[in-house]
Order: C-alpha cells, then sequence, then structure tokens
C-alpha cells in the first residue's frame, strides 16, 4: 500500500463516505487541508456526489491561510466558488456558537498540525468537540501526519493555565497525530460525542527520513509562517521566542527556524549553551548568522542570530530536543547578559495580566529556571522527565499508528 492521508481515504472509498450520505456536511480546513495531487478538501468534497457540503469553516488564519501573524482575526464570508457560508473560529469568537453547529450534521476536520502543544487548531478541535457533544452532532477527523514525529518533549501544563495556546494538561511537543488527540481529549474531558477518526494509510512515524512525515509527500504551509519540515521539527522550542524580546525570524523566509536581535553575540551564546548542556544539543547543528526582518521585532534592523538545523545528515531524531535547545539558549543569553529585557509582556492571544512566556509554556516553571542564576539545566531536567514519562504513558492507549 501507499501512504494515504484521511482525506485521500475517504475520497477514494465510497463505504467510508456511506454514513455522510443525507447529512449536511460542515468542513473544517486550512491550506494545507490538500488531497495527494493538491487539491484542496473544500473542492474534492464538493466534487462528491455524495456528500452535502453545507457549510465550512476557518481556524487560526483562516481558511485561506491568508492571515500572515499571530492574533488577526478572520471574518465570516460566503465561499465565492461554492455557495457555502465559511464560519470563522478565530474571529468575533474562539468557539464555534449554537448558529454555526446548527448548519450541519456532521463535523469534518482536515487540518495539518505542527505536533506542538501551543498550535491552535489543537485547541480548535478540542472546542468543536466540546459544541458537538450537547448536541447530538458528529465529529470526525480526517487524519494527517504529524510532522514532528512521536518524541515528547516540555513541561505539562499547569492546572489554571489553560489558554486558547494550551487545552489540557499535554507536554508542549505531544508526539499524536490530530485523530489521536480527539481520543485523547474525549477520554480526558469525559465527553459523550460522537467521534470518529478516518485514519491514515500506510503511516509509519518512525519511518526515516521523515520521521513523522512521509516520503514525497509535498509539503503545504498549515499556516503563514510554518514553511517547512526543519521549522515543524524546531518549533515546539521556537515557538517561545514569542514570549520574548527576540526575533523569531517573523520577516524572514526562515520564520521560527532562527532567533536573533541586534544585541547579542550569536557565537558567544553557542559557545555557552555548549558548555551548559552539551547533550541537550545533540541531533542539529546549530549555525550563527545575520538577518533583517522586514516586518514584526526589529524590523529592518540587523540582528545576529542562531539558525537550528534539524535535518540533513546531522540530524537524529531520536535525540533532537527543540525545547531544551531554546530553553538553553534563554539561559545562555541570561548568564552573558543578566540584565537583558528577555520577558515580552502583552496580553498574547488575548490572556490578560499573564507573561506570554507563562502562557505559552502552561506555567511560570520554565521562566523561573531561566532566570534563576544558580539553576542547572539538570534542575530543568529534574522538573520535566517526570512529565514527559507521564504523558508517554497517558496517549500509549491513543496510539493509532
Amino acid at each position: 500500500m501507499s501512504f494515504q492521508t484521511g482525506l485521500d481515504r475517504l475520497l477514494a472509498d465510497p463505504a467510508l463516505r456511506r454514513p455522510l450520505a443525507g447529512k449536511r456536511v460542515c468542513l473544517l480546513a486550512h491550506p494545507a487541508s490538500v488531497t495527494a495531487d493538491l487539491t484542496h478538501a473544500l473542492d474534492a468534497l464538493s466534487a462528491c456526489g455524495d456528500v452535502t457540503l453545507a457549510a465550512a469553516m476557518g481556524p487560526q488564519h483562516g481558511l485561506r491561510g491568508d492571515k500572515q501573524d499571530n492574533m488577526v482575526e478572520s471574518p465570516d464570508y460566503e465561499d465565492p466558488v461554492h455557495g457555502v457560508p465559511v464560519f470563522s473560529l478565530y474571529g468575533e469568537v474562539r468557539r464555534p456558537t449554537r448558529a454555526m453547529m446548527d448548519s450541519a450534521d456532521i463535523f469534518l476536520v482536515d487540518l495539518q498540525d505542527l505536533g506542538c502543544r501551543i498550535y491552535t487548531f489543537v485547541t480548535t478541535l478540542l472546542y468543536l468537540l466540546e459544541a458537538a457533544a450537547p448536541l447530538g452532532k458528529a465529529v470526525w477527523v480526517l487524519d494527517r501526519p504529524n510532522p514532528a514525529g512521536r518524541p515528547v518533549e516540555g513541561l505539562t501544563l499547569r492546572t489554571g493555565w489553560e489558554s486558547f495556546v494550551g487545552a489540557g494538561p499535554m507536554p508542549m511537543r505531544h508526539g499524536l497525530t490530530m485523530g489521536e488527540l480527539g481520543h485523547w481529549f474525549v477520554e480526558h474531558f469525559g465527553l459523550d460525542v460522537d467521534y470518529r477518526v478516518i485514519a491514515m494509510e500506510d503511516y509509519d512515524p518512525n519511518a526515516a527520513p521523515g520521521f513523522g512525515w512521509p516520503s514525497g509527500r509535498l509539503w503545504v504551509n498549515p499556516s503563514p509562517n510554518a514553511p517547512n519540515l526543519n521549522m515543524a521539527r524546531c518549533y515546539a522550542g521556537t515557538v517561545m521566542l514569542e514570549g520574548t524580546t527576540l526575533s523569531e525570524g517573523r520577516g524572514t523566509t526562515r520564520p521560527l527556524e532562527l532567533f536573533g536581535a541586534p544585541d547579542i553575540d550569536a557565537r558567544a551564546v553557542i559557545a555557552r549553551m555548549r558548555a551548559l548542556a552539551p547533550h541537550w544539543l545533540e541531533g542539529c547543528i546549530l549555525r550563527d548568522c545575520w538577518f533583517e526582518p522586514t516586518f514584526h521585532k526589529h524590523v529592518g534592523t540587523l540582528c545576529n542570530g542562531v539558525h537550528i538545523h534539524a535535518e540533513g545528515p546531522a540530524y537524529r531524531h531520536d535525540a533532537f530536543r527543540p525545547w531544551r535547545v531554546q530553553a538553553l539558549a534563554f539561559k545562555a543569553i541570561r548568564q552573558l547578559l543578566p540584565d537583558y529585557p528577555l520577558w515580552r509582556d502583552f496580553p498574547y492571544e488575548y490572556e490578560l495580566g499573564k507573561l506570554p512566556i507563562d502562557v505559552i509554556n502552561g506555567s511560570p516553571l520554565l521562566r523561573e529556571w531561566v532566570d534563576d542564576a544558580a539553576a542547572t539545566p539538570a534542575d530543568l531536567d529534574a522538573l520535566t522527565l517526570p512529565d514527559e514519562a507521564a504523558w508517554a504513558q497517558a496517549r500509549a492507549a491513543h496510539l493509532l499508528y
């Protein structure tokens, strides 16, 4: 057999579509919701004579993926080709309204994830499941690969830190597909919902060289600043840069693969990282570089930075730990420049009164470790390793591949 996504399988097999007959269908999708030949799911499903497409939904960045930055809302509109309403789940509301839910009987979720808790499509899936449960609506996930693969990394989100970038007590890098995550949501939150997964065919998340991303599968950006597999691998660490004054490379062609600022010495940062915890840097190559963002942080200003390369012959999937790599960079900067204004303070994802770095990590623990001059890499491991082990156990029952 050759690899197929859930969408590919649904389109190829009339038996899988049979339960959709006579039902109104709503598709939750984005630009990466495509078939093997890059036909968009909205077009492909509309062309199925046995599927009644009644509505569509778009997550953050919109169904078309046209919203470049974070926290830029999308309006509702009518699709000009298919004439169906397109509801925004990142506009006036984050949770589907009753009117949205009344538009269909079965909701198909076809979202390419990046395998990271903070990627908001994860929370959008939970909110849809929660909205569907009391109304007797069905939710199907058309499953897709997790390009970050199976490894687990990061602190578990603590109680009281739930947000749109933190749906529940999972680590930063969860190692599940969207379909598997849905099963965990249903169990963890005790949801009585008609939920099913159209699983992928011939998916091996441990197969080289993709380790989660099937060889030969074309990459389509699931969001504007998710341009390639290297970014997806780095993202569970580099996303933390959104809570800092350091550029994460927005406004360059390699966003969320690099970090820097006009006032850091990248070579000194890399050297300090290697001195502090060389075992945290295995499986990737760090390269010092220069860049000038065309928008966003440090726009138009020359920055010295570090590019994380998690691909090529040096890449080791089992050893690469992006969350620790980025944490170590913060620690190195804090040691080299003790008074550096590292942490941004603004209402990140509309969370008031909390530092963005803490919202991102689901607790203050990472920031406190960085800022504690006496805290060592072993201290962060002591906090994090038990969380990672507990998650590996909790997710085990939901693995489909």
